[in-house]
């Protein structure tokens, strides 16, 4: 069983930065990690995943504002956000499975969610 805690949401200006932190009960090395959000009526979309090694793979709408990562001394994920825009707004989720195959594959079941922290930016 993994607890994911995340924690840095808040409300942006269309144009600023956020940078969002989830700390894990145990470390990230078995585990694949991502950011995931979800908008009122819509689905539940993935953000960014990162593997073991620390590659990374963002989702088109977010290539080149959202950077993932990683500190696995303090089992902690980050998902810096720049160039926030109002369509960003939505609580994000991170999550973790057990790596079993690739941790770059969006099409994959996540097991472990933390509770999400809300992001608004307006516009």
């Amino acid at each position: 069983q993994v607890q994911l805690v995340e924690s840095g949401g808040g409300s942006v200006q269309a144009g600023g930065s956020l940078r969002l932190s989830c700390v894990a009960s145990t470390t990230y090395s078995t585990y694949c990690m991502g950011w995931f959000r979800q908008a009122p009526g819509r689905e539940r979309e993935a953000v960014a995943l990162i593997d073991i090694g620390g590659r990374t793979r963002p989702a088109d709408s977010v290539k080149g504002r959202f950077t993932i990562s990683q500190d696995n001394a303090k089992n902690t994920l980050y998902l810096q956000m720049n160039s926030l825009k109002s369509e960003d707004t939505a609580m994000y989720y991170c999550a973790a499975r057990t790596w079993v195959g690739s941790c770059l594959d969006f099409s994959r079941r996540y097991d472990y969610w933390g509770q999400g922290t809300q992001v608004t930016v307006s516009s």
